[in-house]
């Protein structure tokens, strides 16, 4: 939760520099660089996670369904997300969507893939909005992990966290879940972060 306000609180700090100063700077330049760094960043992060080996040793076809049922359900209601709100189509709301609570790599992304199609403004806006929606994913995700346990399972946590189960939910969802599903949990994690690139991707383009 400290890292999703930081993260706010620093796009907050962006958005009142853009609007009272003049700095002349290649943000285009700079959201490629941004882009490129976080892909390496994934690559590391994955490279250098010591559970992948106890994660393969437990590996079953039955784990699968977590994450698919978590990509299947976002697309679900982002689709009629898009069919509510008129100014964004329904690719632009599964775009955002995509995300999976990863909202730096989403939302950069998205503003980097729409802006040739939308122009500058509206790419920044469908960016910003990713980023807001997902940093609300996360923060819904943490604060009402016992109420969605309660409701609809032990595995609903994690479905939930997106990609944060693997990290940053991982705490909560073993103190509401239990500890036997932490191999999902993270493996879960693992796949919805490798996911995001080519979803958020897929329906950029469409």
């Amino acid at each position: 939760m400290k890292t999703s306000i930081i993260i706010f609180v620093c796009f907050i700090l962006g958005c009142l520099n853009g609007v009272y100063s003049n700095i002349d700077i290649d943000i285009h330049g700079i959201t490629i660089i941004i882009l490129y760094s976080l892909m390496l960043l994934i690559g590391i992060s994955l490279g250098s996670n010591r559970e992948l080996a106890e994660i393969k040793s437990q590996l079953s076809f039955k784990m699968l369904i977590v994450p698919f049922s978590t990509v299947i359900g976002t697309f679900i209601f982002s689709a009629l997300a898009g069919l509510i709100l008129s100014q964004w189509s329904v690719f632009d709301c599964m775009a955002v969507g995509s995300g999976f609570a990863y909202y730096s790599l989403s939302s950069v992304l998205i503003t980097q893939l729409k802006e040739p199609s939308l122009g500058v403004q509206l790419a920044t806006e469908l960016g910003t909005i990713a980023l807001l929606a997902n940093i609300f994913r996360e923060m819904t995700a943490l604060l009402g992990a016992p109420f969605i346990y309660r409701i609809f399972g032990k595995y609903a946590p994690i479905s939930a966290a997106g990609v944060t189960s693997t990290d940053i939910l991982l705490p909560s969802i073993v103190r509401y879940s239990g500890k036997e599903v932490i191999p999902i949990a993270v493996l879960h994690g693992l796949l919805i972060n490798v996911s995001v690139p080519f979803f958020v991707s897929f329906f950029c383009k469409m």
